[in-house]
């Protein structure tokens, strides 16, 4: 963390006050005029220190100059701030505000990420603070100064660790708020991964059963239009029937894209529909016989629409890949589950009637989502089976 951590860093208080270019002018000057104002008071009550003359309002500008660029280049303005304050200090002038620079500065470095650099830099500058005060004050003026009393090295060290300390929490803080809106971003894009693949199996599941329809009826209207044309007509009538139905659906499918705040406008289907896909699938041709097995319970709506979903998208299999013209559905109500069973006699015609192959892995996502498996595969006497287990949850339960 003690490189390349500015760069994309989110902008903090300090780069507010600097909005043009990304260079905190406004902050700096306030800073600027905050350290040569009160050092100026300092002078005035510091009367043992060397007064505050040109020289010394030079080298405190000079020390607010890098600040200018702590948030692009924040190390060598530690280290500059640094040189410049103890310039400061062994030209003798009085103690005082001179030390928010170097205070900014390393703040600076710290929530960016140069946390090496900021102790170095406030390190030194206590280093040199204790050789300038004890060991160097004779060769440095004010004339005839003493040492300095070792008591005042206790409140220096306390504000190093306080300058430390304070930009630390500031970078753990600032941390934690990049992670957490990573992770919100992230969740943001799970919920819309989930929408979309909800969205994509609602219609290819409306779409794929209608259009099996569709395209059995269309078959067979073409092939009697000549001889049977009533017969024909009833085709033509069941494809009407059908678009319609699948365009409902999609409406409502889509309804939920412009909308997703509302609630649906019409109600999820479920399998209190059975009738009516039993219906659609004997005008493609398909005999279905359905049986449950326990006694009824209400279902939950999310395992209710997956139950029809998952008998819809077998039978639609039935219709486009067996050669069988006959189906069982089986419905049982256990403790706790939902059992469902297609069946159909085979043989596979080996065509594909214009479907995706998404059918079972779709089947499986529904059943995975409720914590449900399913089993499709051919049977050891012919045909082929999909077996589906869905538990019940109260909704809510996790």
């Amino acid at each position: 963390m003690d490189a390349g951590m500015h760069e994309g860093w989110p902008r903090g208080p300090w780069d507010r006050w600097g909005r043009g270019g990304g260079v905190p002018w406004r902050s700096t000057l306030l800073i600027a005029v905050f350290v040569l104002v009160g050092s100026g008071f300092a002078a005035r009550n510091q009367t043992g220190r060397e007064p505050l003359d040109a020289a010394g309002r030079a080298l405190l500008l000079l020390g607010t100059v890098p600040l200018l660029f702590r948030h692009r280049r924040p190390v060598p303005v530690v280290f500059a701030v640094a040189a410049v304050t103890l310039g400061y200090l062994a030209a003798g002038y009085a103690y005082g505000p001179v030390f928010v620079m170097i205070a900014v500065a390393c703040f600076a470095a710290v929530v960016h990420g140069h946390r090496t650099a900021a102790w170095w830099g406030i390190g030194l500058v206590w280093a040199g603070h204790l050789l300038l005060s004890h060991w160097l004050y004779r060769w440095l003026p004010p004339a005839g100064d003493g040492p300095a009393p070792w008591g005042q090295e206790l409140p220096a060290a306390a504000f190093a660790v306080a300058v430390l300390a304070a930009s630390e929490a500031v970078r753990v803080r600032r941390e934690q708020r990049a992670q957490q809106r990573a992770e919100r971003a992230a969740a943001e894009r799970r919920r819309a991964d989930a929408e979309r693949l909800r969205i994509a199996r609602e219609l290819h599941d409306v779409l794929a059963h209608s259009i099996s329809v569709i395209n059995v009826q269309a078959g067979v209207g073409l092939a009697l239009l000549d001889s049977d044309p009533e017969q024909a007509r009833t085709a033509l009538a069941t494809i009407k029937a059908a678009s319609k139905e699948a365009l409902g659906e999609v409406r409502q499918v889509l309804d939920t894209l412009r909308t997703p705040g509302d609630a649906p406008r019409a109600p999820a289907p479920g399998l209190g529909r059975l009738p009516e896909l039993v219906e659609q699938a004997a005008a493609a041709g398909l005999t279905v016989t359905v049986e449950t097995g326990g006694p009824p319970a209400a279902l939950p709506p999310g395992a209710d629409l997956a139950a029809f979903r998952i008998v819809q998208e077998a039978l639609t299999n039935v219709v486009r890949h067996s050669g069988s013209r006959t189906a069982l559905v089986r419905v049982g109500h256990g403790a706790g589950r939902l059992e469902l069973t297609v069946d159909d006699d085979g043989p596979a015609t080996g065509t594909e009637a214009g479907g995706s192959g998404n059918g079972l892995a779709g089947m499986r996502e529904r059943a995975a989502a409720l914590g449900g498996t399913i089993e499709a595969g051919a049977r050891p006497d012919g045909g082929f089976r999909v077996h589906a287990v869905l538990p019940l949850r109260p909704e809510g339960t996790p």
